[in-house]
Protein backbone atom coordinates (compact mmCIF):
# COMPACT_ATOMS: atom_id res chain seq x y z
CA UNK A 1 0.00 0.00 0.00
CA UNK A 2 1.33 3.45 -0.90
CA UNK A 3 2.06 5.54 2.22
CA UNK A 4 0.53 8.98 2.65
CA UNK A 5 2.26 11.70 4.68
CA UNK A 6 0.39 14.09 6.97
CA UNK A 7 1.18 17.02 4.68
CA UNK A 8 -0.03 15.02 1.69
CA UNK A 9 -3.32 14.31 3.46
CA UNK A 10 -3.81 18.00 4.27
CA UNK A 11 -3.09 19.01 0.69
CA UNK A 12 -5.49 16.38 -0.68
CA UNK A 13 -8.24 17.65 1.63
CA UNK A 14 -7.61 21.29 0.69
CA UNK A 15 -7.71 20.46 -3.02
CA UNK A 16 -10.88 18.43 -2.62
CA UNK A 17 -12.58 21.23 -0.66
CA UNK A 18 -11.71 23.71 -3.41
CA UNK A 19 -13.21 21.40 -6.03
CA UNK A 20 -16.35 20.87 -3.95
CA UNK A 21 -16.78 24.63 -3.49
CA UNK A 22 -16.61 25.33 -7.23
CA UNK A 23 -17.99 22.19 -8.88
CA UNK A 24 -20.24 20.61 -6.25
CA UNK A 25 -22.03 23.52 -4.65
CA UNK A 26 -25.05 21.51 -3.48
CA UNK A 27 -22.82 19.06 -1.60
CA UNK A 28 -20.53 21.82 -0.34
CA UNK A 29 -23.60 23.48 1.16
CA UNK A 30 -24.72 20.27 2.87
CA UNK A 31 -21.29 19.17 4.17
CA UNK A 32 -21.37 21.80 6.92
CA UNK A 33 -24.03 19.71 8.65
CA UNK A 34 -21.63 16.79 9.08
CA UNK A 35 -19.19 16.39 11.92
CA UNK A 36 -15.57 17.19 11.02
CA UNK A 37 -14.38 13.60 10.57
CA UNK A 38 -17.24 12.64 8.27
CA UNK A 39 -17.16 15.99 6.47
CA UNK A 40 -13.46 15.64 5.72
CA UNK A 41 -13.88 12.08 4.53
CA UNK A 42 -16.84 12.98 2.32
CA UNK A 43 -14.90 15.89 0.85
CA UNK A 44 -11.93 13.65 0.06
CA UNK A 45 -14.23 11.13 -1.58
CA UNK A 46 -15.80 13.85 -3.70
CA UNK A 47 -12.35 15.13 -4.64
CA UNK A 48 -11.28 11.72 -5.87
CA UNK A 49 -14.49 11.24 -7.85
CA UNK A 50 -13.80 14.60 -9.55
CA UNK A 51 -10.23 13.46 -10.16
CA UNK A 52 -11.57 10.44 -12.06
CA UNK A 53 -13.86 12.68 -14.12
CA UNK A 54 -11.00 15.05 -14.91
CA UNK A 55 -8.76 12.21 -16.08
CA UNK A 56 -11.34 11.55 -18.78
CA UNK A 57 -12.43 15.11 -19.53
CA UNK A 58 -9.03 16.81 -19.59
CA UNK A 59 -7.02 14.23 -21.52
CA UNK A 60 -5.88 15.37 -24.99
CA UNK A 61 -7.59 12.37 -26.60
CA UNK A 62 -9.93 9.51 -25.80
CA UNK A 63 -7.07 7.06 -26.28
CA UNK A 64 -4.97 8.79 -23.62
CA UNK A 65 -7.97 9.09 -21.33
CA UNK A 66 -8.62 5.35 -21.53
CA UNK A 67 -4.95 4.67 -20.80
CA UNK A 68 -5.06 6.94 -17.73
CA UNK A 69 -8.23 5.31 -16.43
CA UNK A 70 -6.76 1.84 -16.98
CA UNK A 71 -3.64 2.88 -15.07
CA UNK A 72 -5.82 4.15 -12.25
CA UNK A 73 -7.76 0.87 -12.12
CA UNK A 74 -4.47 -1.02 -11.80
CA UNK A 75 -3.36 1.27 -8.97
CA UNK A 76 -6.60 0.64 -7.08
CA UNK A 77 -6.24 -3.11 -7.50
CA UNK A 78 -2.56 -3.25 -6.49
CA UNK A 79 -2.72 -0.51 -3.86
CA UNK A 80 0.37 1.16 -5.34
CA UNK A 81 0.74 4.63 -6.85
CA UNK A 82 3.05 7.64 -6.94
CA UNK A 83 0.17 10.06 -7.62
CA UNK A 84 -0.76 12.07 -4.47
CA UNK A 85 -4.48 12.02 -5.38
CA UNK A 86 -4.46 8.25 -5.75
CA UNK A 87 -2.38 7.78 -2.60
CA UNK A 88 -5.04 9.72 -0.67
CA UNK A 89 -7.79 7.60 -2.23
CA UNK A 90 -5.95 4.43 -1.22
CA UNK A 91 -5.64 5.80 2.32
CA UNK A 92 -9.37 6.58 2.35
CA UNK A 93 -10.14 3.05 1.14
CA UNK A 94 -8.14 1.63 4.03
CA UNK A 95 -9.49 4.07 6.62
CA UNK A 96 -13.16 3.57 5.71
CA UNK A 97 -13.03 -0.05 4.48
CA UNK A 98 -14.29 0.98 1.04
CA UNK A 99 -14.63 -1.89 -1.39
CA UNK A 100 -12.33 -1.05 -4.36
CA UNK A 101 -14.87 -2.75 -6.62
CA UNK A 102 -17.03 0.36 -6.24
CA UNK A 103 -14.31 2.68 -7.51
CA UNK A 104 -13.67 0.29 -10.39
CA UNK A 105 -17.34 0.45 -11.37
CA UNK A 106 -17.20 4.25 -11.19
CA UNK A 107 -14.22 4.21 -13.55
CA UNK A 108 -16.14 1.96 -15.95
CA UNK A 109 -18.98 4.47 -15.98
CA UNK A 110 -16.66 7.41 -16.63
CA UNK A 111 -14.84 5.46 -19.34
CA UNK A 112 -18.13 4.76 -21.11
CA UNK A 113 -18.47 8.51 -21.74
CA UNK A 114 -15.39 8.29 -23.94
CA UNK A 115 -17.41 6.26 -26.42
CA UNK A 116 -20.34 7.52 -28.48
CA UNK A 117 -23.18 8.00 -25.98
CA UNK A 118 -26.59 7.19 -27.46
CA UNK A 119 -28.59 5.55 -24.69
CA UNK A 120 -30.92 2.92 -26.15
CA UNK A 121 -33.30 2.43 -23.23
CA UNK A 122 -33.94 2.89 -19.51
CA UNK A 123 -31.94 -0.22 -18.59
CA UNK A 124 -28.76 1.15 -20.15
CA UNK A 125 -29.37 4.55 -18.59
CA UNK A 126 -29.95 3.15 -15.10
CA UNK A 127 -26.82 0.98 -15.32
CA UNK A 128 -24.88 4.11 -16.21
CA UNK A 129 -26.44 6.02 -13.31
CA UNK A 130 -25.53 3.20 -10.93
CA UNK A 131 -21.91 3.27 -12.06
CA UNK A 132 -21.30 7.01 -11.93
CA UNK A 133 -23.53 7.89 -8.94
CA UNK A 134 -24.97 4.82 -7.20
CA UNK A 135 -21.42 3.72 -6.43
CA UNK A 136 -20.76 7.11 -4.84
CA UNK A 137 -23.78 6.59 -2.57
CA UNK A 138 -22.40 3.21 -1.55
CA UNK A 139 -18.95 4.64 -0.85
CA UNK A 140 -20.54 7.48 1.11
CA UNK A 141 -22.14 4.90 3.41
CA UNK A 142 -18.70 3.49 4.16
CA UNK A 143 -17.27 7.00 4.64
CA UNK A 144 -20.05 7.65 7.19
CA UNK A 145 -19.38 4.34 9.00
CA UNK A 146 -22.73 2.84 7.95
CA UNK A 147 -22.35 -0.94 7.87
CA UNK A 148 -25.99 -2.13 7.82
CA UNK A 149 -26.47 -3.87 4.49
CA UNK A 150 -30.10 -2.76 4.38
CA UNK A 151 -28.90 0.84 4.10
CA UNK A 152 -26.87 0.22 0.96
CA UNK A 153 -29.70 -0.26 -1.52
CA UNK A 154 -31.28 3.03 -0.43
CA UNK A 155 -27.90 4.76 -0.86
CA UNK A 156 -27.72 3.48 -4.43
CA UNK A 157 -31.18 4.86 -5.10
CA UNK A 158 -30.35 8.35 -3.89
CA UNK A 159 -27.28 8.41 -6.12
CA UNK A 160 -29.31 7.23 -9.13
CA UNK A 161 -31.98 9.86 -8.43
CA UNK A 162 -29.41 12.66 -8.36
CA UNK A 163 -27.75 11.48 -11.55
CA UNK A 164 -31.09 11.33 -13.37
CA UNK A 165 -31.67 14.91 -12.23
CA UNK A 166 -28.24 15.91 -13.53
CA UNK A 167 -29.01 14.33 -16.89
CA UNK A 168 -32.31 16.17 -17.21
CA UNK A 169 -30.68 19.49 -16.31
CA UNK A 170 -27.66 19.10 -18.60
CA UNK A 171 -29.21 17.71 -21.79
CA UNK A 172 -28.04 20.62 -23.94
CA UNK A 173 -24.53 20.76 -22.47
CA UNK A 174 -24.06 17.00 -22.78
CA UNK A 175 -25.30 17.16 -26.36
CA UNK A 176 -22.52 19.64 -27.23
CA UNK A 177 -20.10 16.90 -26.11
CA UNK A 178 -21.77 14.39 -28.43
CA UNK A 179 -23.71 12.63 -25.67
CA UNK A 180 -27.39 11.75 -25.64
CA UNK A 181 -28.41 10.23 -22.34
CA UNK A 182 -32.15 10.54 -23.03
CA UNK A 183 -33.09 6.99 -24.05
CA UNK A 184 -34.11 6.28 -27.64
CA UNK A 185 -36.95 4.20 -26.21
CA UNK A 186 -38.44 7.49 -24.94
CA UNK A 187 -37.49 10.08 -27.58
CA UNK A 188 -36.44 8.08 -30.62
CA UNK A 189 -33.07 7.90 -32.35
CA UNK A 190 -32.30 11.61 -32.16
CA UNK A 191 -28.73 12.79 -32.53
CA UNK A 192 -27.08 14.86 -29.80
CA UNK A 193 -27.14 17.80 -32.21
CA UNK A 194 -30.96 17.57 -32.32
CA UNK A 195 -31.07 18.23 -28.56
CA UNK A 196 -28.99 21.41 -28.32
CA UNK A 197 -31.60 23.83 -29.65
CA UNK A 198 -34.46 21.58 -30.65
CA UNK A 199 -36.92 22.42 -33.40
CA UNK A 200 -40.42 23.34 -32.30
CA UNK A 201 -41.70 20.04 -33.66
CA UNK A 202 -39.41 18.09 -31.31
CA UNK A 203 -40.01 20.14 -28.20
CA UNK A 204 -43.21 18.39 -26.97
CA UNK A 205 -41.49 15.00 -27.24
CA UNK A 206 -38.44 16.25 -25.34
CA UNK A 207 -40.54 17.94 -22.67
CA UNK A 208 -42.35 14.66 -22.09
CA UNK A 209 -39.07 12.73 -22.00
CA UNK A 210 -37.68 15.04 -19.32
CA UNK A 211 -40.93 14.88 -17.35
CA UNK A 212 -40.90 11.09 -17.44
CA UNK A 213 -37.27 10.81 -16.32
CA UNK A 214 -37.85 13.24 -13.46
CA UNK A 215 -40.85 11.16 -12.41
CA UNK A 216 -38.59 8.10 -12.45
CA UNK A 217 -36.04 10.03 -10.40
CA UNK A 218 -38.82 10.75 -7.90
CA UNK A 219 -39.22 7.03 -7.21
CA UNK A 220 -35.49 6.75 -6.49
CA UNK A 221 -35.50 9.87 -4.28
CA UNK A 222 -38.37 8.39 -2.26
CA UNK A 223 -36.50 5.13 -1.75
CA UNK A 224 -33.30 6.99 -0.91
CA UNK A 225 -35.01 8.99 1.83
CA UNK A 226 -36.51 5.81 3.29
CA UNK A 227 -32.96 4.77 4.18
CA UNK A 228 -31.90 7.97 5.94
CA UNK A 229 -32.59 6.57 9.40
CA UNK A 230 -29.66 4.18 8.95
CA UNK A 231 -27.24 7.13 8.92
CA UNK A 232 -25.65 8.90 11.91
CA UNK A 233 -27.95 11.71 13.04
CA UNK A 234 -25.83 14.60 11.71
CA UNK A 235 -25.36 12.80 8.43
CA UNK A 236 -29.13 12.43 8.01
CA UNK A 237 -29.49 16.19 7.94
CA UNK A 238 -26.66 16.67 5.45
CA UNK A 239 -27.89 13.98 3.06
CA UNK A 240 -31.52 15.09 3.35
CA UNK A 241 -30.52 18.66 2.52
CA UNK A 242 -28.45 17.51 -0.46
CA UNK A 243 -31.37 15.40 -1.70
CA UNK A 244 -33.86 18.25 -1.36
CA UNK A 245 -31.55 20.75 -3.08
CA UNK A 246 -31.01 18.35 -5.97
CA UNK A 247 -34.72 17.64 -6.11
CA UNK A 248 -35.28 21.39 -6.44
CA UNK A 249 -33.40 21.30 -9.76
CA UNK A 250 -36.19 19.09 -11.06
CA UNK A 251 -38.78 21.50 -9.65
CA UNK A 252 -37.19 24.39 -11.52
CA UNK A 253 -37.28 22.37 -14.72
CA UNK A 254 -40.97 21.69 -14.13
CA UNK A 255 -41.59 25.41 -13.63
CA UNK A 256 -40.24 26.07 -17.14
CA UNK A 257 -42.36 23.34 -18.67
CA UNK A 258 -39.28 21.06 -18.87
CA UNK A 259 -37.75 23.36 -21.51
CA UNK A 260 -34.12 22.59 -20.61
CA UNK A 261 -32.92 24.42 -23.74
CA UNK A 262 -34.07 27.81 -22.47
CA UNK A 263 -31.61 28.04 -19.58
CA UNK A 264 -29.74 25.75 -17.20
CA UNK A 265 -31.76 25.08 -14.05
CA UNK A 266 -29.96 26.47 -11.00
CA UNK A 267 -31.11 26.57 -7.37
CA UNK A 268 -30.40 30.04 -5.90
CA UNK A 269 -28.74 30.39 -2.50
CA UNK A 270 -31.93 31.79 -0.98
CA UNK A 271 -33.89 28.74 -2.07
CA UNK A 272 -31.15 26.48 -0.71
CA UNK A 273 -31.43 28.23 2.65
CA UNK A 274 -35.19 27.69 2.75
CA UNK A 275 -34.83 24.04 1.73
CA UNK A 276 -32.16 23.55 4.39
CA UNK A 277 -34.38 25.00 7.11
CA UNK A 278 -37.35 22.90 5.98
CA UNK A 279 -35.27 19.72 5.86
CA UNK A 280 -33.79 20.26 9.31
CA UNK A 281 -37.21 21.04 10.77
CA UNK A 282 -38.53 17.83 9.25
CA UNK A 283 -35.56 15.94 10.64
CA UNK A 284 -36.31 16.94 14.24
CA UNK A 285 -40.10 16.71 13.95
CA UNK A 286 -40.48 13.49 11.98
CA UNK A 287 -39.89 10.42 14.20
CA UNK A 288 -39.18 8.24 11.15
CA UNK A 289 -36.27 10.48 10.17
CA UNK A 290 -35.14 11.18 13.71
CA UNK A 291 -34.69 7.60 14.82
CA UNK A 292 -36.46 5.34 12.34
CA UNK A 293 -39.76 3.74 13.29
CA UNK A 294 -40.18 -0.01 13.49
CA UNK A 295 -42.75 0.19 10.72
CA UNK A 296 -40.31 2.07 8.50
CA UNK A 297 -37.51 -0.38 9.20
CA UNK A 298 -39.78 -3.21 8.15
CA UNK A 299 -40.71 -1.64 4.80
CA UNK A 300 -38.93 -3.74 2.16
CA UNK A 301 -36.83 -2.10 -0.48
CA UNK A 302 -38.56 -1.84 -3.86
CA UNK A 303 -36.52 -4.47 -5.66
CA UNK A 304 -37.74 -3.46 -9.11
CA UNK A 305 -35.68 -0.28 -8.80
CA UNK A 306 -32.53 -2.40 -9.10
CA UNK A 307 -33.60 -4.78 -11.86
CA UNK A 308 -31.49 -2.94 -14.45
CA UNK A 309 -28.26 -3.42 -12.49
CA UNK A 310 -28.93 -6.35 -10.17
CA UNK A 311 -25.65 -7.98 -11.26
CA UNK A 312 -23.53 -5.04 -10.06
CA UNK A 313 -21.91 -4.72 -6.59
CA UNK A 314 -24.24 -4.32 -3.59
CA UNK A 315 -27.34 -3.78 -5.72
CA UNK A 316 -29.04 -6.79 -4.15
CA UNK A 317 -28.64 -8.61 -0.80
CA UNK A 318 -25.39 -10.50 -0.37
CA UNK A 319 -27.00 -13.93 -0.68
CA UNK A 320 -28.28 -13.01 -4.15
CA UNK A 321 -25.18 -11.29 -5.53
CA UNK A 322 -23.71 -12.41 -8.81
CA UNK A 323 -21.07 -10.06 -10.14
CA UNK A 324 -17.57 -9.95 -11.49
CA UNK A 325 -15.06 -7.74 -9.69
CA UNK A 326 -12.54 -7.60 -12.54
CA UNK A 327 -11.88 -4.09 -13.91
Amino acid sequence: MSVQTASGAQLALANADSLLRTKGRSFHWARYLLGKVHADRATRLYGFCRYIDDLADEAPSAVLARAKLSELSTALITGQSDDPAVIDALALIQECHIDPALMLELIKGVASDLETVLMPDDTALLRYCYRVAGTVGLMMCQVLDVRDEAALRHAVDLGVAMQLTNICRDVAHDATLGRRYLPASRIGELTPYDLIDPDAALQPLLRQGIADLLALAGRYYHSGELGLHYLPFKARGAILVAARVYGAIGSRLRNTGFAYWQQRAVVPSGTKAVLTAQALLELVSNPALRRGTKAQQQVPHERALHNAFADLPYAVPQAERRYDRTP
